[in-house]
């Protein structure tokens, strides 16, 4: 007992040696001027005189530059979603919808300490699409065809992260009758996409006998869905809207599955299998039989994929 005693002593005698031997040391964090002089720096490709807004891909290079910037976030004008820009501050934004549309893409720079200054452009982007006849005749039969979750195979749901390197559920995918349980609705909603070829337009029309699968508040795009509450079925009346193919605006390129064309839908009330605050599905798999979809998820960095048959 001796022993541990004076052992004590000496690890307390030891401490406050050092704490004695401490000096005080003072510390700056020096200049905190915040950055200044933005640039913000646009390249539409294909622009010229003959094309004022673009060749109808869509792609806009955008570059900035500041004094005393140590990085950049950018708002490309399409979400209120931020994307983070290379140290070199160049980045390229595919605008995926059609026509004419204007965008202001706002830039955040930052300095030392946290300091932050920000800068706006306005841009107008022509964008042009045409869709693979093929998808087109696959999705509506050419005039109207109804789709479903397909329950019956594993993976009908998935999760994974959302960036163009990664083009599977890779955090989790869901059983066979995965949401029988708890969630029957996401199985007996029904999605018929129509075309009308005379006038070349497309729309959709939801089905939702047992509500609507989705989350709760911000996190569903669909209206009249509680404020809060856990994954489930909410009551919902279905709806209708228009929709377009659009070039998906993924960054998937060059890629198996991804036929690199999205489902843009318009509105707020509709959806498909999942409701997302996102409206725009990606193709990644279609044939007459077969339809497997990618949407950002209701969390930022999340992609839900999705596999769908025709309706029996």
């Amino acid at each position: 007992m001796k022993a541990k005693i004076i052992y004590g002593f000496g690890a307390i005698f030891t401490l406050l040696i050092i704490l004695v031997s401490c000096t005080e040391e003072d510390y700056s964090l020096g200049d905190l001027t915040a950055p200044s002089n933005i640039v913000i720096n646009t390249e539409i490709v294909g622009q010229d005189t003959d094309n004022p807004n673009g060749d109808g891909s869509g792609d806009v290079i955008v570059s900035v530059t500041a004094d005393n910037a140590l990085g950049y976030k950018i708002d490309f004008g399409t979400s209120s979603e931020v994307n983070l820009v290379p140290f070199n501050g160049v980045s390229t934004k595919k605008y995926t919808a059609t026509g004419l549309n204007d965008y202001r893409i706002t830039v955040v720079a930052f300095g030392k300490g946290g300091s932050s200054s920000n800068s706006t452009k306005d841009i107008t982007v022509r964008s042009e699409f045409n869709p693979d006849p093929q998808i087109i005749s696959d999705l509506t039969n050419d005039t109207s065809k109804t789709w479903v979750v397909d329950n019956s195979v594993a993976g009908h749901i998935g999760v994974g992260p959302w960036n163009p390197s990664s083009i599977n559920p890779e955090w989790w995918a869901g059983g066979i009758d995965e949401k029988v349980g708890c969630c029957n609705c996401f199985y007996t909603a029904t999605y018929t996409f129509a075309f009308a070829p005379a006038s070349g337009t497309f729309t959709i029309d939801v089905a939702t006998p047992d509500g609507a699968f989705t989350k709760t508040g911000a996190l569903s795009g669909i209206p009249g869905i509680p404020a809060s509450g856990d994954e489930g079925c909410y009551a919902y009346g279905g709806g209708a809207s228009a929709f377009s193919f659009v070039p998906s605006s993924s960054g998937v390129v060059d890629t198996a599955p991804s036929t690199q064309t999205s489902i843009q839908l318009a509105g707020a009330n509709t959806f498909i299998g999942y409701g997302a605050t996102q409206k725009e599905y990606e193709i990644m798999v279609i044939t007459p039989t077969f339809m497997y979809l990618r949407v950002q998820g209701t969390e930022t960095g999340n992609a839900w994929y999705l596999k769908l048959v025709p309706a029996q």
